[in-house]
């Protein structure tokens, strides 16, 4: 006769496909239960973005099948986002934030803001609490993407504070400066806003907080690296040559500041720009491809309009590609947290 600790053990064999340890021994597997030949309990993934659900779904139902008396499995997929481990002697964690995932390239023109808009959203829509920073202090970008009306808290005395929008927590600037006001500010004002937007602002209970920087290894990014801890970094690049090698200078920039690179994602792929650069530049770095994304009028609009692809149009082509990348971001961030706490033990 089956029981909840044979079960358990037959569930031992399962694997995450990433983190390369049992499902058991992860804590992953929770509250079994038997009754009249029903098999319910939990399976509690690293991440609600993670791109190989389907694949742990079908190991678990093999190591079950020669079960006899089992005739029903019912199982309840949940998620617990892991936060990011302080390294030693590195920055503190920004309290309410597990995850700061950063956003850069070393040239600008390329969609960063576009990346990053899409990317949260595309969490959100997975079923992460996610929010986003505009650190391009003297361009920000954000407000008009996610269509947040510029100087929207311009007047009173609420101060800055995250307006949510597409299911996306985001923080601006451009929140509380007057429709078509310049920001004419020296390299160490610009981190000092950025380290206001980090620490100033109360996040709650955010998975990932994503930060989209402004072009070059300006004072934004290196305030960003030195006052938070940073789970790792996303370059976007397009696939021309020049793009190329600011991408380049982008993977050096955030190796001298000690954060992991998550990999490249290439941007406005097509036949204007041509196609593969960035994925020959991650082969040559020995960093991760994260997929490239088109060339695409329906990107554009979405952009102006205030209403991203990921949400104006989620069925499309466009659209998957985004999530797709999602998926490989929140799961190359399991497998760094995973490792940082294996390496603590």
């Amino acid at each position: 006769m089956t029981d909840t600790q044979t079960i358990i053990s037959a569930l031992r064999k399962v694997n995450d496909p990433e983190l390369h340890q049992d499902i058991v021994s992860l804590n992953m597997v929770r509250n079994v239960s038997l009754d009249s030949g029903k098999l319910t309990f939990e399976i509690v993934l690293t991440t609600p973005a993670c791109p190989l659900r389907e694949t742990i779904d079908q190991d678990v139902k093999s190591a079950l099948a020669d079960f006899s008396d089992i005739r029903e499995i019912e199982i309840d997929w949940g998620a617990e986002v892991r936060s990011t481990v302080s390294r030693e002697g590195g920055p503190a964690p920004i309290e309410g934030v597990k995850n700061i995932i950063a956003v850069g390239s070393n040239k600008g023109g390329v969609g960063k803001s576009t990346v990053s808009t899409n990317l949260a959203v595309a969490l959100s829509k997975l079923g992460a609490r996610v929010g986003i920073i505009d650190a391009d202090i003297t361009g920000p970008n954000i407000p008009t993407m996610l269509g947040i009306t510029e100087g929207i808290q311009s007047e009173g005395n609420v101060g800055l504070h995250p307006i949510e929008a597409h299911g996306v927590l985001a923080a601006s600037i451009g929140f509380v400066l007057p429709k078509g006001t310049p920001v004419v500010w020296r390299g160490p004002m610009i981190g000092s806003g950025v380290r206001q937007l980090m620490r100033d602002i109360e996040w709650e209970a955010i998975d990932y907080l994503i930060i989209d920087l402004p072009p070059g290894t300006s004072d934004a990014s290196m305030t960003m690296a030195q006052d938070a801890l940073i789970a790792g970094a996303v370059i976007v690049s397009s696939p021309q040559k020049v793009a190329i090698e600011d991408a380049r200078k982008a993977v050096g920039m955030f190796d001298r500041l000690s954060v992991p690179i998550f990999g490249i994602v290439e941007n406005m792929a097509g036949d204007i720009f041509g196609h593969g650069g960035a994925r020959d530049a991650a082969e040559e770095l020995g960093i991760e491809f994260l997929g490239d994304l088109p060339l695409d009028s329906s990107i554009r609009k979405g952009s102006d309009e205030g209403v991203p692809v990921v949400v104006a149009d989620p069925d499309s082509t466009i659209a998957s590609s985004f999530i797709g990348l999602a998926e490989q971001v929140a799961s190359r961030c399991s497998v760094l947290q995973f490792a940082g706490e294996e390496a603590r033990l």
